[in-house]
């Protein structure tokens, strides 16, 4: 009895060893959740050239409408079909059930959701990435060499950027930030059905107190003060 209590501790803990060793090579990732008119997507493109300035290892990557792209191509869906599914602040009518059920091609908003979730979570995991929004945060939140980001800004901000970078009014760029907030939000709400997204962040930066080669340093200082990076530097010194 003593003897098979004891292989089977040993087994369990070869097993949570294997499991550690595996859950710490995964990434390293970085996220980035903004409020419309913070400019991520931008800022996500110096960040990682920024990175790969300084990288002597793989280099970094932008992801964002590719996630769609990936998910598309598995589900055998137009990219665009793939973000609106998810996208939806209205419930689905009836008719539109009924047309899910004559449809052979039609796929359900579950397994689209889940379809983003694994590409995420595979680019997450492979590494080397920046992901901007597509609840990134969330997908890969239990990923221990990953950087978790969060733009914002107070409204007037984001009103003047959405009204420069989109050529609209006032009034439209305030319509166009309620149009896409609530859609983030529907978007978050159809991968994880969970209201976590505050306590998941590493750093907040306010955009209008910090422009972009400044918001880059503050994400550079905060990535070698978690140490996402301090495995892979390791395993490169240790080819070498």
């Amino acid at each position: 009895m003593r003897t098979t209590l004891t292989s089977y501790l040993n087994k369990r803990l070869r097993e949570e060893e294997l499991v550690k060793k595996v859950h710490e090579e995964n990434g390293p990732v970085i996220t980035i959740s903004r409020q419309v008119g913070c400019n991520g997507l931008k800022l996500a493109g110096k960040l990682a050239q920024r990175l790969n300035r300084n990288s002597t290892t793989q280099k970094w990557k932008v992801l964002s409408k590719e996630i769609f792209f990936e998910s598309g191509k598995k589900l055998n869906l137009e990219p665009d079909k793939v973000k609106q599914a998810l996208k939806r602040t209205e419930k689905y009518t009836f008719e539109e059930i009924l047309n899910a059920f004559n449809n052979r091609s039609y796929k359900s908003e579950r397994l689209i959701a889940k379809s983003v979730i694994d590409i995420v979570r595979n680019f997450a995991i492979d590494g080397y990435c920046i992901i901007v929004g597509r609840a990134g945060h969330v997908i890969a939140k239990d990923i221990e060499n990953a950087m978790h980001i969060r733009l914002y800004a107070p409204l007037e901000y984001r009103i003047n950027t959405i009204m420069k970078n989109n050529k609209l009014s006032r009034e439209e760029a305030e319509r166009f930030i309620v149009k896409v907030e609530s859609e983030r939000f529907a978007f978050r709400k159809a991968i994880r059905d969970e209201n976590v997204d505050d306590d998941l962040f590493d750093v907040y930066i306010n955009r209008e107190s910090f422009k972009d080669e400044e918001s880059i340093d503050i994400i550079e200082c905060s990535i070698d003060k978690k140490h996402i990076l301090k495995n892979f530097k390791n395993k490169k010194m240790e080819h070498n």
